[in-house]
């Protein structure tokens, strides 16, 4: 990748960026296992299936997909055993999947993409289907996560499908609308050592909208229930009633899950008319630049809302690194940007332009850090205001503005070399031991391209870091697996899927050693697979 050019802290000036076309580029399914040839070693301790998630059909028919996010949902599993990898993936057999491929068309819409009236329909029934409410889709392309030790492959609308992941076979839709009131829910939630898990979902009702703290208990109780139990833990009113911010995550430390009020606004109205102008839910959303980033702190055992708001400047976050108290503080680490116009600029005839027009969409985009603020937890009249109320040890500061405003700055949680590799986004840690407990790494890739082209991890320990990088290879999020007798934070491998868009065939499966980042093996897959989002590692017992 060519050298990063900064042209002020957040933008580029790179030229000659090469054409990942083939990244989104539709491919078939391998529902039957297949060898991969194993170069290096890949450890023999490594027992279990690394499942991964994103889009894999960007066509249906002679119609073509606008966003990258609206691609058809293709899971991926990577079965390690004895130190041999097979490799086998299924396309997700979800509602608008059938849909589409019975009418040969595109006929659900997208997050990008809004579907147009149905052909065989005459003109008056064409004429009323604009004025039906946009149904959302149960693509879930995003992820996979577990509810009560099951695994679900999941999108942010209300649906998310129960799977095999042994099998990647679709077993059951579970609609959250039917178990609580929300309108649907984030592909990140976040789960307690004994399995209760979070999560975060939007309802819509008469007096506005409203964000939702939502809890699923850890067990279950019959082998057949699903979300069961799930209750709503408080829910916060948008401060733009029929405007709320948009979320892609949450931040969640011991006692506290903290929602992040950022000012990327869905215009609900100009949604829910999407299919009357022929616009997609893309169109409604905006940034709004003149609001400020607001950090509301819910007690997880109440379920109250601190009366304390902790203001920011406007920011964009997709991606949490990790959440902890200490001290009388909770300290709050996040992938973030100064712009949260980015979204746009992932539709997929950008991801697949060349020469100075690709240059140019990169240019356009606004890089994105880790940051870590600091947020005082003991506000009270004696407060003073005007002070920094934190701690020496973090360049970030909390000043209290008003009686239950602090406003918060952020400590870079980088070094100056960081830029060179376009920023770091798809960060992850060794979370079953360090998440909500204080942490010394983290991992990400490194993104001197619209995707990920290098491996980084970060050692907040003097913020160092080390990379691991190939010419022309683009590797998706790291995940990290620890090894059984670890003892060490890093004791363990990171896994990958590094995606070749300019060699046929030659898809691979990363393992690095997670404590010198260096490679251990690879596991090279015989099939074409598109970069893809989010990915967990499912160890047999």
């Amino acid at each position: 990748s060519p050298l990063i050019c900064m042209k002020d802290i957040n933008h580029t000036d790179v030229h000659g960026l090469p054409c990942i076309e083939k990244i989104v580029s539709s491919v078939e399914d391998t529902p039957e296992p297949i060898n991969t040839s194993v170069v290096g070693t890949i450890p023999e301790w490594i027992n279990g299936s690394f499942l991964r998630n994103g889009p894999g059909k960007f066509e249906i028919g002679n119609q073509k997909f606008n966003h990258w996010f609206d691609g058809m949902a293709l899971l991926h599993q990577f079965k390690i055993f004895n130190g041999q990898v097979t490799y086998k993936s299924r396309f997700l057999s979800s509602g608008s999947y059938q849909a589409n491929k019975e009418h040969n068309r595109i006929a659900v819409s997208e997050f990008g993409t809004v579907t147009m009236p149905d052909p065989c329909k005459n003109v008056f029934q064409r004429f009323l289907s604009r004025f039906e409410l946009p149904k959302p889709t149960d693509n879930a392309n995003v992820s996979f996560v577990t509810y009560k030790g099951d695994y679900y492959v999941s999108t942010e609308t209300n649906v998310m499908h129960k799977v095999d992941p042994e099998t990647l076979e679709t077993i059951k839709k579970v609609d959250w609308s039917k178990f609580i009131a929300v309108n649907g829910a984030t592909a990140h939630p976040h789960s307690e050592p004994d399995g209760t898990t979070y999560n975060m979902g939007n309802s819509y009702t008469t007096k506005g909208a409203y964000y939702n703290i939502i809890r699923v208990p850890p067990t279950k109780k019959t082998a057949e229930e699903t979300l069961e139990g799930a209750t709503v833990l408080c829910s916060i009113p948008a401060v733009d009633k029929t405007k709320p911010s948009y979320y892609h995550s949450f931040a969640m430390s011991e006692n506290y899950v903290v929602f992040i009020e950022q000012p990327i606004k869905m215009d609900l109205l100009k949604i829910v008319t999407g299919k009357l102008t022929g616009k997609s839910i893309s169109d409604g959303f905006s940034w709004n630049p003149k609001l400020n980033t607001i950090f509301h702190l819910i007690d997880k055992q109440t379920g109250k809302v601190s009366p304390i708001k902790y203001l920011a400047k406007p920011l964009s976050t997709f991606h949490q690194i990790n959440a902890y108290e200490k001290d009388g503080f909770l300290i709050m680490d996040m992938c973030a940007s100064d712009d949260g116009q980015a979204i746009a600029n992932y539709n997929i005839q950008n991801l697949r332009k060349s020469g100075e027009a690709l240059d140019e969409v990169y240019n356009t985009l606004c890089r994105v850090f880790p940051w870590r603020f600091v947020l005082p937890l003991s506000i009270d009249h004696d407060t003073p205001y005007g002070k920094n109320l934190n701690l020496p040890d973090s360049t970030a500061t909390s000043i209290r503005i008003a009686k239950n405003k602090v406003f918060c700055t952020h400590e870079d949680l980088h070094g100056e070399d960081l830029h060179q590799y376009g920023g770091l986004e798809f960060p992850q840690i060794n979370y079953g031991k360090y998440n909500t407990h204080p942490y010394r790494y983290f991992y990400g890739c490194g993104f001197r391209h619209l995707v990920g082209d290098t491996l980084i991890k970060m050692d907040l320990h003097g913020k160092n870091m080390k990379v691991w990088e190939e010419p022309g290879l683009y590797p998706s999020e790291p995940v990290f697996v620890p090894s059984p007798d670890a003892t060490k934070e890093d004791d363990g491998v990171i896994l990958s899927v590094v995606i070749t868009p300019n060699k046929d065939k030659s898809t691979f499966l990363l393992v690095l050693d997670a404590k010198t980042f260096e490679e251990v093996g690879r596991a090279v897959v015989p099939v074409n697979i598109p970069y893809g989002f989010h990915g967990t590692f499912n160890a047999t017992v």
